[in-house]
């Protein structure tokens, strides 16, 4: 094989794995705060969820409104924000973490 051959075909497997991470399964915790040294979690917790399914049908609520008031919250000190899927688009589940009192 040419080494043209195969800088292009290095290059495509590159793409190929830069395309595939994450397909399989994901799991993410990310902070919604920007002042992360500064926060106090509060006494209370609440969460919220929305779902996918193939990429054509969603339904709930992953905002810190609805988390806030699952978690009797009137105080909002903190949020997470939780990514959770299978097999990239097939199952998709958002939730919404906030901290409070």
């Amino acid at each position: 094989m040419k080494l043209k051959a195969r800088v292009i075909v290095a290059l495509a497997g590159l793409l190929g794995a830069t395309l595939m991470s994450g397909c399989l399964y994901t799991n993410i915790t990310t902070p919604l705060d920007t002042d992360l040294d500064q926060t106090k979690l509060g006494t209370k917790t609440g969460k919220s969820e929305a779902q996918m399914i193939l990429g054509l049908v969603a339904w709930g609520d992953a905002g810190t409104q609805e988390a806030a008031k699952n978690g009797n919250i009137t105080v909002l000190r903190g949020a997470d924000q939780e990514e959770f899927s299978i097999l990239g688009p097939v199952y998709v589940r958002w939730r919404t973490v906030v901290y409070g009192d």
